[in-house]
């Protein structure tokens, strides 16, 4: 299969994905038990306040009616208007987005740093002390609650210390960078902003690393492993017995292969970085996705919640289109059905 026909069936899926998404998630909006009128209005509001609110959000139409207006907003890119906010549901998106990406990205690229030379140095200290201590660190990692790692790491380097602050994006005396991207790191570089590239790194280390760490400890088991299961093959053999050292065979020959399977955690991972940050975020008052949609739910903003469904529901056919195009770059004569 080329790539112009795989983009194209990964596009076709994307849409597929989020139709059925959008069923779903208006149909539990409509079944849960709660007014989001009266989230809204609260309870000494006037039969003349409800009335006009319900037919600025359409909950006067009927169901059937209220479902094809929200699919019609959808195909012109209208997501419909914050109850909370009282914003369009698409401009909260492209505000609160950008940080949780900033967040997801720095998480990703600890665990790849980490994961993949602890994975693969694992494999190749098998059983001796290199290995217990990559184990034990996974162990850990797996193991940790995000929200106690988060209040540890804040206590000690923010609380103790005072290395690094213990929240937000950048220091309320430094003005953010011009707006690019929506991410800070980046912005900073592209308009020199010297004192924002600094303050915004040293907000991204601590919560980063509390994100990345759970997925630092997936990779590197799994790059264990693939390692493992690479060093076993009749190539790697024969390097060996050729008088190639071990380090120089797994580096030469069994990197390139381990990082196949990988991979496929590598795509997973972003994807439940992106949308599952809530935790993180909340713990370090990270003005990003997870704190828009932890806001939205709590106050019953039914179309911000099934906005930013959406976005997640698109996130991970797009991560695992990377991961085919990664594929496709470590080993070309893999076929993708």
């Amino acid at each position: 299969m080329n790539f112009l026909t795989l983009l194209l069936r990964r596009l076709v899926g994307i849409v597929a994905v989020m139709a059925g998404v959008s069923v779903i998630t208006f149909a539990i909006s409509h079944l849960v038990p709660a007014d989001p009128v009266a989230a809204a209005l609260g309870d000494h509001a006037t039969d003349a306040q409800i009335a006009a609110f319900r037919a600025e959000y359409g909950l006067d139409k009927p169901v059937v009616d209220q479902y094809f207006i929200y699919v019609n907003g959808l195909l012109r890119g209208d997501l419909g208007k914050s109850i909370r906010t009282r914003r369009p549901v698409a401009a909260d998106l492209r505000d609160f987005f950008p940080a949780t990406l900033e967040l997801s990205l720095a998480a990703l690229l600890v665990s790849v740093l980490v994961g993949i030379p602890a994975g693969a140095w694992s494999a190749i200290a098998r059983n001796r002390l290199p290995d217990h201590f990559v184990r034990v660190f996974s162990l850990t990692g797996g193991s940790l609650p995000i929200f106690w790692l988060g209040l540890i790491l804040i206590g000690f380097f923010y609380g103790r210390l005072g290395w690094l602050p213990g929240g937000g994006r950048i220091d309320r005396v430094i003005e953010p960078p011009l707006s690019i991207t929506g991410l800070y790191v980046l912005d900073s570089l592209l308009t020199s902003n010297i004192p924002a590239l600094q303050s915004s790194l040293q907000h991204l280390i601590l919560p980063a690393f509390t994100l990345g760490y759970f997925s630092t400890a997936v990779i590197a088991r799994m790059m264990r492993s693939s390692m493992l299961e690479v060093m076993r093959q009749d190539y790697m053999l024969t390097a060996r017995a050729k008088g190639l050292r071990l380090n120089a065979a797994v580096i030469k020959h069994g990197l390139r292969n381990a990082l196949i399977p990988t991979l496929t955690i590598i795509g997973v991972t972003f994807g439940s970085l992106l949308s599952g940050a809530v935790l993180t975020e909340t713990i370090f008052s990270w003005p990003g996705l997870g704190r828009y949609a932890t806001a939205s739910a709590i106050s019953l903003d039914f179309p911000a919640v099934m906005g930013v469904t959406l976005l997640a529901a698109v996130i991970y056919p797009v991560a695992n289109l990377l991961v085919d195009l990664g594929y496709h770059w470590l080993d070309p004569r893999i076929q993708h059905g």
